[in-house]
């Protein structure tokens, strides 16, 4: 394999990455709706560790590092966080 074959599949990954956090992010959206009406806070701590612990023992299992996969995750809870936020009109985004 070459390297521009090796490059053209990080790319090609990248934009699966692109598309799957769009996609968490649509799922945030209703998680705002539902949270709306039921009247819940949009941070939910006890949720926020459960997957920061899932994902950990997954990259564990994965063989990558953990710490790294933590703080990526800590990042899209943020960014879901922030769109649910938004949906509430409480958020910062344009």
């Amino acid at each position: 394999m070459s390297l521009e074959t090796v490059r053209a599949e990080i790319t090609k990954t990248d934009k699966e990455i692109i598309r799957l956090i769009a996609h968490r992010q649509e799922l945030a959206g209703k998680i705002a709706r539902i949270k709306i009406h039921s009247r819940m806070p949009v941070h939910d701590e006890h949720r926020a560790s459960e997957v920061l612990n899932t994902v950990f023992d997954q990259a564990v299992e994965a063989r990558i590092d953990p710490v790294a996969v933590q703080r990526i995750f800590e990042q899209l809870i943020a960014m879901s966080e922030e769109h649910q936020r938004e949906c509430s009109g409480d958020g910062n985004l344009p």
